[in-house]
């Protein structure tokens, strides 16, 4: 286990088990947010974002924590780990607001702004219908190869990280 792809919805704890296995393992960690967004939330046209992923999943080890189906494939394809955190979306809302309140709306460790807004409250609620399985299927499809971990829940994303961790 030398490349570890963290994939889920918003608020699904991605950033929280990303850090906990690089730090377990000692590998770089990237969260792609702090990637695509810079510090006044504009984005980075996605042809830039895919090269720039393309230079991070060449390294011989890494932890990238993201969703962003469409370059989704990239990390696939080169993971040997794939930990897709698919919880229920009012855990995934609780997550959020547990965030919101603890950075005040404010900048998270990991550069990126607290933004939430109604849009964003519905892709949540709606991930498990619309988008987990377009993520299944990418991961059928690109991921073959990898040791592949689906987690239900934040205690079984928990006891993962132990068992990841304690694997290297």
């Amino acid at each position: 286990m030398k490349r570890i792809a963290v994939v889920g919805c918003g608020g699904s704890g991605k950033s929280v088990l990303a850090r906990a296995l690089a730090e377990q393992t000692g590998y770089p960690i990237t969260h792609l947010d702090a990637v695509y967004y810079d510090d006044d939330w504009n984005t980075l046209p996605m042809e830039k974002f895919a090269v720039l992923q393309q230079e991070l999943v060449a390294e011989p080890t890494w932890v990238i924590d993201g969703n962003y189906a469409s370059t989704l494939p990239i990390r696939l394809a080169a993971a040997d780990t794939v930990v897709f955190l698919d919880l229920h979306p009012i855990t995934c809302l609780w997550g959020i607001a547990q965030r919101r309140i603890r950075y005040r709306g404010g900048q998270h460790t990991n550069g990126v702004y607290d933004r939430v807004n109604w849009g964003f409250v519905k892709y949540v609620w709606g991930y498990r219908r619309s988008m987990a399985p377009r993520v299944r299927d990418l991961i059928a499809e690109h991921a073959g190869h990898a040791e592949v971990h689906v987690v239900k829940s934040r205690r079984a994303a928990t006891k993962l990280a132990a068992v990841l961790g304690s694997s290297t």
